[in-house]
């Protein structure tokens, strides 16, 4: 939630108004961390970033289970970042 004004989802400091709108929900107009996030999975270093793209391939193919986003999700975003400087974003679509 934090680089969504950095990545262009919204202006800077509207992040919290998007949580109180319930619009990063699964439901919501921009699910963020239908898998938990690192709250959830903790931090595996290298690792998250394949457990991002993970959850948006099981997204697409609407095999989430429960954390499943209603409709037909058609792109999925994820994005890391960590030191030093570290950073990464992978699109992938259907």
């Amino acid at each position: 939630m934090i680089h969504l004004a950095e990545n262009g989802f919204c202006a800077d400091g509207e992040q919290e108004e998007l949580v109180a709108q319930g619009a990063l929900e699964i439901g919501g107009r921009l699910p963020v961390n239908t898998d938990g996030g690192l709250i959830a999975n903790g931090e595996p270093i290298g690792a998250s970033g394949l457990r991002q793209v993970h959850e948006i391939v099981l997204q697409l193919r609407g095999r989430a289970g429960e954390r499943q986003v209603p409709g037909e999700p058609r792109v999925g975003y994820t994005q890391l970042y960590g030191a030093p400087g570290t950073a990464g974003v992978s699109i992938l679509s259907r």
